[in-house]
């Protein structure tokens, strides 16, 4: 098992995600890590990864970054267009290059993907559809795009997916636009290599524009796909500090 590239997902990617035999929820912990940088969390999700065990329990990270352009493995340098003062990071996720900054919700799934007998392309699909259930809370109809990955509202992007699977585990995850000015950096890129492309944010579609809000729901929306019982913990996974 490999990447998704956000410009080239596996053929035959289902519009509707594969449902299995229901099973009892998994226990799942969840960190909140505030706001942070984008290396350390990186670098912790690769350490957590590379360590976990058959018996590790599966967690959720969710993280507001630092401002960040990141480029997948596929990346072309010539998508990055004017990044400015805003830093540029090459990072061993799938697909192009993107942004994170205020404003923005990202959430890391990690996840054995073995033990929950679920593939990538279900993967990848599920957690589409817990965006696309969290924006009907709002009364927004998210969709996907034939050929692209990530949650779109009236043709413009509003979450975007980038992940690596390692041995059977999932890093890295999806970034959800929430206030409107986690957009205006998209403008200094080719969002996920598609000149261009248009994005939003949640709060310019009448969604609120805070992160705390959405957090609870895109939590529960995230459990229900992946059958799990979330538990919050405080702690937080040792960050290393930025050279």
């Amino acid at each position: 098992m490999g990447d998704i590239d956000d410009r080239q997902p596996p053929p035959g990617l289902p519009l509707r995600c594969a449902q299995g035999e229901e099973v009892a929820a998994r226990p799942a912990v969840v960190r909140d890590l505030g706001r942070q940088p984008y290396e350390p969390v990186w670098r912790a999700m690769q350490a957590f990864t590379d360590a976990r065990g058959e018996a590790t329990e599966d967690e959720l990270w969710c993280v507001e970054h630092e401002p960040v352009f990141t480029l997948g493995q596929a990346g072309k340098p010539e998508h990055v267009l004017m990044p400015g003062e805003i830093p540029v990071l090459h990072v061993d996720r799938g697909g192009q290059v993107t942004y994170h900054g205020p404003g923005q919700l990202v959430a890391y799934p990690l996840l054995d993907l073995k033990r929950l007998k679920i593939g990538v392309r279900d993967y990848v699909c599920r957690i589409e559809q817990a965006v696309i259930d969290t924006l009907a809370e709002w009364n927004i109809e998210g969709a996907r795009k034939d050929g692209a990955p990530g949650v779109y509202v009236a043709g413009a992007k509003i979450a975007a997916l980038g992940i690596r699977v390692r041995r059977g585990c999932s890093f890295h995850g999806l970034a959800f636009n929430i206030a409107g000015e986690s957009t205006a950096p998209f403008l200094r890129i080719n969002p996920c290599g598609y000149e261009g492309l248009q994005v939003v944010a949640l709060s310019d579609l009448g969604g609120p524009s805070s992160l705390a809000a959405v957090r609870p729901v895109l939590l529960a929306q995230l459990a229900r796909q992946f059958g799990l019982a979330l538990r919050e913990d405080a702690g937080l996974p040792v960050l290393a500090a930025t050279p």
